[in-house]
């Protein structure tokens, strides 16, 4: 692990986004809430809280933060038939929460997946990116619109 020790704790934010694509049919199950395994989203956004928490157990060399708040939100995008996550990781620390807010998308996708799955094996799970970031030496940074 690269060594944090001699760097200053200061306030840091994280936001990263992601989409899962599906059938127009499976899109309206999950908005209807009438999937075989209940409320998708809702279920989803707590693996993602989750993940956010587990991600230095996941990803090797990566530093075991104390978050200080996790948000997680999911919402069906029928135009293109799409659920849009969003996660944001904050903590008072060392190094930054990239690594946590971009688990917490992947894991969140990854749960909606599993949930439809049988409903619904082509789904496909995009453009998970980090949208921002701020806090420590390098300060913010923002993505630029596509």
């Amino acid at each position: 692990m690269v060594d944090v020790g001699e760097k200053d704790e200061s306030n840091r934010r994280a936001i990263a986004e992601g989409f899962i694509r599906m059938s127009a049919a499976t899109l309206e199950q999950i908005s209807l809430r009438e999937t075989k395994k209940g409320d998708v989203l809702s279920v989803a956004q707590l693996a993602g809280i989750m993940a956010a928490k587990k991600t230095a157990d996941l990803v090797p060399l990566c530093h075991p933060l104390s978050l200080t708040h996790v948000s997680v939100q999911l919402e069906c995008r029928p135009e293109s038939s799409a659920v849009y996550c969003q996660a944001t990781a904050e903590t008072k620390d060392r190094t930054g929460v990239e690594m946590e807010a971009l688990n917490a998308v992947q894991v969140a996708l990854l749960t909606v997946y599993d949930m439809c799955k049988s409903a619904d094996r082509g789904m496909v799970i995009e453009k998970v990116q980090l949208v921002e970031k701020s806090g420590g030496r390098s300060g913010l940074w923002q993505r630029e619109p596509d």
